[in-house]
């Protein structure tokens, strides 16, 4: 296998490319009419480029090894063998700027008959180990199945992508024309995932997730695993990908640790304020909670009557509808540390919508 350089000179051969197709000649066009077309390679094709002994790639190694007492030859090894994935930089790029967020459409994509029977089937089979993981972590039950669902629709779409290669072609090849690095987090993921694979036993070769990284039913980034992982059917072994005792006492550990409040509403109804400078007096803090309700109506807002008795402090969440208006909800603390999960209100509230219309059809046929 080839190693991969430290750069590609990509962009005359692609700007040539596209010259010579926008300016063809007569011979250049009978040749491509002749020519037969070439399949793309496959990302999991054999001769896939290896990062092998990158200067880069090998100072990490080292790196790691010293600071997380593994054997320098091991990690060595290891990351000798992680392959660049185009298909993952391609996927890790946000939507293009200007792009139109839609709620309705976003939500349509996880509220929808197949997770919902899917959670139904998930919440039946498990019962007993979400109600341990309410009672101990104060996380319903509807809020874990919810991000199961939204996540790998209860393992059924856990990644395909080898988390070594997706790992280390964030960590070495992150896209240099992204709005933010986030090369430096990757790297530490896989630091964090070169741990893990060390403390399981497992074949870092052989796992596969998500084109970030994220790994098994709840798909957990690798430092996730390590912080808030936990043996919840207490069998000597922490499972994330087909024990669902695990998988659920994990995800309602991850939230507790992230400030949930056993309890509490994740939200509230909310008539935004029509004047256009208190509305973005409440938008400014974005979806942290950062008002109370009597700030939330001195402001203008319309809260529900539930709303104006909260106690603590209330976040007003905008989630756009494209060229439609706006939908608006009152988030609490338990919304936002839904978003500690996946930082997006859009992924909070599909995660409570879904849950909740999987918990409606688990109580109307019991």
């Amino acid at each position: 296998m080839m190693t991969i350089p430290r750069s590609r000179p990509l962009a005359l051969a692609a700007a040539l490319t596209v010259l010579a197709a926008l300016c063809p000649t007569p011979d250049a066009e009978a040749a491509r009419a002749r020519k037969k077309p070439v399949a793309l390679q496959d990302d999991n094709a054999p001769e896939a480029v290896t990062y092998g002994r990158r200067e880069d790639v090998v100072a990490l190694a080292d790196g790691i090894a010293e600071r997380r007492g593994l054997d320098r030859a091991w990690v060595e090894e290891t990351l000798a063998q992680a392959r660049f994935i185009p298909g993952v930089v391609r996927l890790i790029q946000p939507p293009p700027a200007g792009t139109a967020k839609n709620w309705a459409a976003y939500r349509a994509r996880f509220v929808e008959p197949v997770r919902i029977r899917a959670g139904v089937a998930f919440w039946r089979d498990n019962e007993r180990w979400l109600r341990e993981a309410e009672a101990r972590y104060g996380v319903p039950a509807a809020i874990v199945v919810g991000i199961v669902g939204v996540e790998t629709i209860y393992a059924q779409h856990m990644g395909n992508f080898r988390v070594l290669d997706a790992l280390a072609t964030l960590s070495f090849d992150f896209p240099r024309d992204a709005r933010r690095d986030r090369s430096p987090f990757f790297r530490d993921e896989l630091e964090s995932f070169l741990l893990l694979c060390r403390q399981q036993g497992s074949d870092p070769l052989a796992l596969k997730g998500s084109y970030a990284g994220a790994i098994g039913m709840p798909q957990f980034m690798p430092s996730s695993w390590l912080k808030y992982a936990v043996d919840f059917d207490g069998d000597g072994h922490i499972d994330l990908h087909a024990n669902a005792a695990d998988v659920i006492g994990s995800v309602a550990h991850y939230l507790a640790e992230f400030g949930w409040q056993r309890g509490q509403p994740t939200h509230y109804a909310v008539g935004a304020p029509v004047d256009v400078a208190e509305r973005a007096t409440l938008l400014a803090p974005d979806i942290l909670p950062s008002f109370s309700a009597t700030q939330f109506t001195e402001h203008g807002a319309a809260l529900e009557e539930a709303g104006r008795q909260h106690e603590g402090p209330l976040a007003l969440v905008e989630l756009q509808n494209g060229n439609a208006a706006p939908s608006y909800v009152a988030g609490t603390q338990n919304f936002y540390a839904i978003t500690r999960y996946n930082w997006s209100s859009y992924y909070a509230l599909a995660v409570i919508e879904l849950g909740q219309a999987v918990a409606t059809v688990v109580e109307a046929t019991r």
